[in-house]
């Protein structure tokens, strides 16, 4: 499973949005590893920002 799906993946099962803090917690990836997937996940469009600093899937 790519960073990018796991990331996907911790957003789904939590059911609300997170910080990459949170994110990097519960995948065990390293905080720069889930800074850099979601700074591409962000240009791609696949994660939308309902509040400041914190993320979900984008439906």
């Amino acid at each position: 499973m790519s960073e990018k799906e796991l990331i996907l993946k911790a957003m789904k099962e939590a059911g609300e949005p997170l910080n990459a803090g949170k994110i990097a917690e519960l995948t065990g990836l390293d905080r720069k590893a889930v800074d850099k997937a979601m700074a591409a996940m962000k240009k791609d469009g696949s994660i939308v920002s309902p509040v400041r600093c914190k993320w979900q899937p984008a439906e």
